[in-house]
């Protein structure tokens, strides 16, 4: 079967769509070689997290050794490399991969029992060859920023005496980091790559099998269904598509990709210009990387480094969620209007009934995976129901070309094991930096100075770690710039008194902005390009149309009942809950009618001033201020109404 999946492979691997390099397109025997390998891994990820009983150490290293190989063989050195061939240089870097992974594979139970903990020189050279291979991977997948971090922390913790003032520490010497980083779990091998290699690899192959079932076009249909009519409705038609294919993919850019190709020409039909459409569609798929369950996998690191339950983090995410896309909603809305917009025609929205009837079903799978978790079952358990539930809801479509046949699960299994790459890579590259920064208490340290430079003024302290969560983010792929922001930002939120999960929403949230936010702006940038627009002047305007979802983070920090974070119980909790929404709502429609200077007609400078007043005063979660926040709001609106009505009747009266 395998070789019936040569051109679908080579179809299959084309140009990645996160940052890094393009991915080689690859036929013929050696398509079919790297087809196996990928069918492979993904066959042992599903058996060794369903029925084999192994130690951690081992899957992690299997694993490994697939990555360090495959990526060589799968990603070209530089952009002018081949991406037809490989090279006689990816055959030396892929077999000194092997090489590293299998040396530990083999040799683990004999270094720390025959050798006592006291490895011998080609322990140490193995752990070397390993390190180097791969921050060349990590190079070749996600671009320069991660591995270059990399190296600064290992810089970091071998010349500590070196660094000047709060930076310095003692220093660790070249082979006990060599030991920490390859011969423990506490390195390469350690907890983000032991969730790369359980949790985020099989919803990775859930993702898979879901759009080898159609959910994709399904989640298209319905959107344009729901929204298509409405004011401005291409542009709510991408919230929305993007909103769900976020859940699968969570990658800003790969959703850009995926669901920009529909809706962004559908945008620019009904007038809207191409800039303002290609950021939409940039907006919308930036929150697919906060939206449940799956959070672009950030949401298992997530869960790990809390340790909480994965369906804690699922939950505390769904709030957030809808906050940010009906941020989006509401400031579409308002430029619909502004612009005089309308939705698309009647004849050309698909059959909400229909489409529910020929494949309403495909929405069973991810149904199935948020009642498995909210019941208690493990992430793993949810991951491999969905998996199950894709293909069993595909026969069950009218569409016989999507039912999950032998060939779909092949070619399902091999774009599964494609995509957990990235994703694997960063998790390992980035145990390097949370073991340098255990090793030395940097993490401890920065904390420390930020709460101290800021005066311990909880807003200070906020602007200062928004500011480095999307610095630190810009160009990462979802999972790795939430690790490096929760290892070096989230921190000093906590030290502060932030609600642990509140301070971990508020840097990840950041982080995912930085898709959209200048100058390096991915999601922005890959928008651009398909609506042909200028991509610089999209960013900005990705930026304005976020602005009230850049107010959100603030929000759940200081109430961070939004996350579910409350020291309340039963009625009192939903109460505060219900509470906590209500005014954030809001408060983002004053911000947005503050930042497009419209509602149902121009606002005047005290409009806006007020509006934004009120907007700041609703992010505290007092009664008083929330209600002075309203009152404003009801008093702006009191007066914005009669003069609109008065203004656009006078408008009427001239046209005709």
């Amino acid at each position: 079967m395998i070789k019936q999946q040569e051109f679908d492979v080579a179809e299959t691997l084309e140009n990645d769509k996160e940052a890094g390099g393009a991915i080689r397109t690859l036929s013929g025997k050696t398509g079919m070689v790297i087809a196996v390998l990928l069918f492979v891994l993904a066959a042992f990820s599903v058996y060794v997290n369903s029925l084999m009983n192994i130690q951690e150490i081992y899957r992690n290293a299997i694993f490994l050794t697939f990555l360090l190989v495959l990526t060589f063989l799968l990603y070209p050195a530089t952009k002018r490399s081949s991406k037809t061939k490989i090279t006689v240089m990816d055959y030396i870097w892929a077999i000194l991969g092997f090489a590293g992974g299998a040396y530990i594979l083999l040799n683990y139970s004999t270094i720390h029992n025959v050798k006592l903990s006291e490895p011998t020189t080609i322990d140490y050279i193995f752990a070397f060859i390993t390190i180097v291979v791969l921050l060349e991977v990590s190079r070749r997948t996600i671009g320069l920023f991660i591995p270059l971090l990399a190296i600064i922390a290992l810089f970091f913790a071998l010349f500590g005496p070196w660094f000047p003032g709060m930076f310095g520490h003692a220093g660790f010497g070249f082979e006990r980091l060599l030991y920490r980083l390859y011969m423990t779990t506490e390195g390469i091998f350690g907890m983000t790559f032991s969730i790369a290699t359980t949790y985020i690899v099989i919803f990775i192959l859930f993702g898979a099998f879901l759009n080898a079932s159609g959910a994709t076009r399904l989640f298209n249909d319905l959107a344009l269904a729901v929204a298509g009519q409405r004011r401005g409705g291409p542009a709510q038609v991408a919230v929305l598509s993007s909103a769900l294919t976020g859940m699968l993919s969570g990658s800003a850019v790969a959703n850009v990709a995926t669901t920009g190709t529909f809706t962004i020409p559908l945008m620019k039909s009904i007038g809207l210009k191409p800039r303002f459409a290609a950021a939409v569609e940039a907006t919308a798929s930036t929150g697919g990387m906060i939206m449940p369950p799956i959070m672009g996998a950030a949401a298992f690191i997530m869960a790990g480094f809390l340790g909480v339950g994965y369906n804690i983090i699922v939950l505390a995410a769904i709030l957030p969620a809808i906050l940010y896309y009906s941020a989006l909603i509401i400031a579409i809305d308002i430029e619909a209007k502004k612009q005089g917009l309308k939705g698309i025609s009647k004849e050309n929205i698909p059959d909400v009934i229909e489409v529910i009837k020929s494949r309403g079903v495909l929405i069973l799978p991810i149904i199935i995976v948020i009642v498995t978790l909210m019941t208690g079952f493990t992430a793993l358990f949810a991951g491999f129901a969905g998996i199950f539930a894709c293909i069993a809801a595909s026969w069950l479509t009218k569409d016989k070309e999507k039912r999950i046949g032998i060939k779909a699960i092949i070619n399902a299994m091999i774009e599964g094991a494609r995509g957990s790459i990235q994703v694997a890579v960063a998790c390992a590259t980035v145990g390097i930096i949370i073991a340098v920064i255990t090793m030395t208490g940097l993490g401890s340290t920065l904390a420390y100075n930020i709460i101290q430079i800021s005066g311990n003024n909880l807003a200070i302290i906020l602007v200062l770690i928004m500011i480095t969560s999307i610095v630190l983010s810009m160009g990462l792929p979802s999972t790795a710039l939430y690790i490096v922001v929760a290892v070096a930002a989230a921190p000093a939120l906590i030290e502060a008194g932030v609600n642990p999960i509140a301070a971990h929403f508020f840097v990840f949230w950041f982080g995912a902005l930085s898709n959209i936010t200048p100058p390096v702006a991915l999601a922005s940038y890959t928008a651009a390009g398909i609506a042909r627009a200028d991509a610089m002047q999209t960013s900005w305007t990705a930026v304005k149309l976020c602005l009230p979802g850049f107010l959100l983070p603030f929000m759940i920090v200081y109430n961070p009942a939004l996350v579910m974070q409350t020291e309340a119980t039963g009625m009192d909790a939903a109460l505060q809950i219900i509470f906590a929404f209500t005014t954030s709502i809001l408060g983002v429609f004053a911000l947005a009618t503050t930042v497009f200077n419209f509602f149902t007609t121009n606002m005047t400078i005290f409009e806006r001033i007020a509006m934004a007043i009120a907007a700041l005063l609703l992010i505290i979660p007092e009664l008083i201020t929330s209600a002075i926040g309203l009152g404003i709001i009801i008093l702006v609106l009191a007066i914005h109404l009669p003069r609109a009505k008065k203004v656009n009747t006078q408008r009427n009266e001239v046209s005709v």
